[in-house]
């Protein structure tokens, strides 16, 4: 049936293709002719004889964007039948009348007019029926012989082998749903028991090999690709083949674009000294995938939009400068901007995504997000699990252990909608230092000359402030207050988005400037005294460039602190954390005098703190690591020496060994001895054990008061938690030297683990390594938390960590 529309702009949402236990052979152009037609008269044809069809072919009406995707999965399926042509067109048993009723078929598709249309399209899907049953007869004949041509019986018993205990299971699984994706027709699969036992053993592996099957080449699954000869990276200072990479046709990319060629001389520079201070040390070039999910249409990118109309620019301004680092360090970098590219980088097989990739994952690593992480999971099948340890999920506010480890989490109520993918939390890199349970990526401020820092200084409005917040709903809920206070004293400056007229909720006070570019909102920063907040955003890249433009920063802290347990914007997230202020970076690392967080709903103090800014004097200041040298430096590490592919054995104190020892013998003597100065234990220098990143020389070992986090325990003692270092601590030996009195040590899993209760002289250990977490704490519990040194500067980065 076809129903036609009158204003000729219904677009086609899909013309799905059900494969029966058959392969398809469809003549010549004909069937692309036929699946043309239908799209363009974004009607409603059907295809279908009585009783269970082997052959069905349905489109439904959409109007919208929606339907540029799903032509794409019509050409998906129309591969998949063109790679099963061959298999009738090889048959020595097909009737003339057969062939002669394929040509028939093909010609009348193809001598389509436009006069009878719908009679012709009717005429054609009977046709199509009937041949369909007809092929469905050839074909099972054709399969029956070639069975005992090749000496295979043709009914394949289903193996119930203790090895592979899921292959009965999975069977019956495709038995009712194989023909759910076409990705299953593609590896060969047409619905009967052999295919299934063949694909189940050859290309995923729930089921034993086939004895009958030739074995010359071994199952995809099995085979060891050899590894490609390393290459060496070097050093890159021309951006401009990263600049056609990014692309074009979104605001949101020309932001990034504009970003990178505005920092481009600051890159070239950092890259020349950390090649310097390297001594031009070998280093793998890496074959690298960026997949920005969160712009892609599929996700549906309510960023791009926004970008000229006051909307965050935060997630822009990082992955500007993860890609621009990458690109510099020398590797080898291709960057998807779409599901569809994202697909042609990975080899996804056509269809839906649950079968595995057609070959090796092409990319030594890939840096992704959320969304991205989503998108693979539909379109990679099982291929996900098997390569997740080459991937990065960069995200903003961070992830913690207790959340990603998805059956402890959902058992223990920390599931939510951005967990659960069961990663080394390690594997998820954040934009500040604030979860040590992650990897710190950041991004990079614009970095100012001794000349520019000292025309700054001089150049300062003493009574000149700028506010924080580019959209007019910032300005509400309350702000009057403390913005009279401040107008007491100072000149009020906004760069608040408005298109006709000033937005109502700006007081008329203030000198709005509109949304400015950057160079135009640096300018204005250079001159301003101070860069004030009002709560939201939360961690964003402008008060730090703010502060690197001389700016005093002033900021409300929060009483009691926001979390996902008592704020809306947090609640949802993969995080207990708690946020003291609206930026606790710039508050816990920078701090005074060029950071000042205090009670805005105290106005004395929010007045002494105004008249106290106008009394100070600062320099422009800049943390190292969001310099671009900082940034390269860190990124650096983690490629050459992050590595979450390779099994992590257990840590067994006995397997040690020492200088002088036999054949690996534990020798007495301590793991853990005691530093100078400290009430922190080392790891003894003369103790060897498995090749650790970071070195365990970093490794300081504390203990926890009850209700403490590792977190806050490393920090009270000049350390940062290391992750890394949990399964060295995680033994009795290290109870043993801090003095810890157990009655009973258990291990078992649970994320504050391992740790200890004085009270009940209970012990845990961990028996969970993905939940080693430094940010769980316990009322009860006192935890070993396994701190590390860092480099001046650089907090993700030991001191011997380069």
């Amino acid at each position: 049936m076809i129903t036609g529309t009158t204003d000729g702009k219904i677009m086609v949402r899909r013309c799905l293709v059900t494969f029966k236990p058959f392969r398809i052979f469809v003549v010549g152009i004909g069937f692309f002719s036929l699946c043309f037609l239908m799209t363009s008269l974004g009607g409603q044809f059907s295809a279908k004889r009585l009783g269970d069809s082997p052959f069905t072919i349905r489109t439904e009406v959409l109007g919208g964007v929606e339907s540029r995707g799903v032509l794409r999965k019509i050409s998906d399926m129309l591969e998949v039948i063109l790679k099963r042509m061959d298999s009738l067109s090889k048959l020595d048993n097909t009737s003339s009348t057969d062939a002669r009723r394929l040509d028939e078929l093909s010609s009348a598709i193809n001598r389509f007019q436009p006069a009878g249309l719908v009679e012709r399209i009717q005429a054609i899907a009977q046709n199509v029926s009937n041949m369909a049953t007809r092929v469905e007869q050839i074909l099972q004949n054709s399969m029956v012989q070639g069975r005992v041509r090749d000496g295979t019986s043709s009914q394949c018993e289903i193996p119930r082998d203790p090895h592979f205990p899921e292959c009965p299971g999975k069977v019956d699984w495709m038995r009712a749903r194989w023909t759910s994706d076409p990705c299953y027709a593609f590896y060969g699969v047409d619905g009967s028991d052999c295919s299934f036992l063949v694909y189940l053993s050859e290309v995923e592996w729930f089921c034993p090999p086939l004895v009958w099957r030739n074995q010359s080449s071994p199952p995809t699954q099995y085979v060891v690709q050899p590894k490609a000869p390393k290459r060496q990276a070097a050093f890159r200072t021309d951006l401009s083949v990263l600049l056609d990479q990014v692309g074009a046709g979104k605001e949101s990319l020309s932001f990034m674009k504009r970003r990178i060629r505005r920092l481009a001389q600051q890159w070239a520079a950092a890259a020349n000294r950390l090649n310097a201070k390297l001594e031009q040390r070998w280093r793998d070039q890496k074959k690298i995938l960026v997949h920005v999910g969160f712009l892609t249409e599929e996700s549906g990118d309510v960023f791009s939009p926004k970008v000229l109309k006051g909307g965050p620019l935060g997630e822009m301004v990082q992955w500007a400068d993860i890609l621009t680092a990458l690109h510099v360090l020398g590797h080898n970098l291709k960057i998807s901007m779409s599901v569809k590219e994202l697909q042609g980088f990975l080899g996804v097989p056509p269809g839906r995504g649950s079968c595995p990739l057609t070959g090796p994952l092409p990319f030594d690593l890939i840096y992704t997000d959320y969304h991205g992480m989503q998108q693979m999971k539909q379109h990679m099948g099982l291929s996900l699990k098997k390569h997740k340890c080459h991937i990065r999920v960069i995200d903003t506010f961070g992830t913690e252990p207790a959340y990603n480890h998805e059956e402890y989490a959902t058992l223990h109520g920390y599931r939510t909608n951005w967990g659960y993918w069961n990663l080394n939390a390690r594997q998820y890199m954040t934009m500040f230092p604030h979860t040590p349970d992650n990897s710190f990526m950041g991004f990079v401020s614009e970095e100012l000359n001794e000349t520019e820092k000292k025309s700054i200084q001089q150049n300062k409005v003493n009574n000149m402030a700028v506010v924080y917040g580019k959209e007019a709903s910032m300005w509400k809920q309350g702000k009057d207050g403390f913005l009279q206070i401040l107008h007491n004293y100072m000149e009020v400056h906004g760069t608040v988005y408005y298109e006709t007229q000033r937005p109502p909720e700006v007081p008329a006070f203030v000198k709005n400037h509109g949304l400015l570019p950057q160079h135009e909102l640096q300018q204005l920063l250079r001159k301003a005294k101070l860069f004030i907040g009002f709560g939201f955003p939360y961690e964003g890249p402008a008060p730090l460039e703010a502060i690197a433009n001389g700016c005093i920063f002033l900021q409300p802290k929060f009483t009691p602190p926001h979390s996902s347990l008592n704020h809306e914007f947090f609640r949802g997230k993969p995080t207990s954390r708690e946020v003291s202020s609206q930026h606790p970076y710039a508050e816990q690392y920078i701090g005074r005098p060029h950071v000042m967080t205090v009670d805005y709903n105290n106005s004395l103090e929010f007045d002494s703190a105004i008249r106290e800014i106008m009394r100070t004097q600062v320099k422009p200041y800049l943390p190292y690591e969001y310099t671009c040298e900082g940034m390269l430096e860190r990124v650096h590490a983690y490629i050459q020496h992050q590595d979450f592919c390779s099994l992590e054995p257990p840590f067994v104190p006995t397997n040690l060994s020492r200088p002088g020892s036999a054949g690996g013998s534990r020798v007495p003597g301590p793991l853990f001895v005691p530093l100078p100065n400290s009430t922190a234990l080392g790891w003894a220098s003369n103790v060897t054990a498995s090749t650790a990143w970071p070195p365990l020389s970093s490794l300081r070992l504390l203990v926890s008061q009850e209700g403490q986090s590792c977190v806050e325990t490393c920090r009270s003692e000049g350390f940062i938690c290391e992750p890394a270092h949990f399964r060295f601590i995680n033994n009795k030996e290290a109870l043993r030297r801090l003095e810890v009195q157990c009655d009973v040590v258990d291990s078992e899993v649970n994320h504050i683990l391992p740790a200890f209760s004085v009270l009940r002289r209970e012990c845990g250990l961990q028996r969970e390594p993905l939940l080693f977490s430094c940010a769980g704490y316990s009322p009860k519990y006192r935890r070993l938390c396994p701190c590390r040194d860092f480099r001046r500067g650089q907090v993700a980065l030991c001191r011997d960590c380069l």
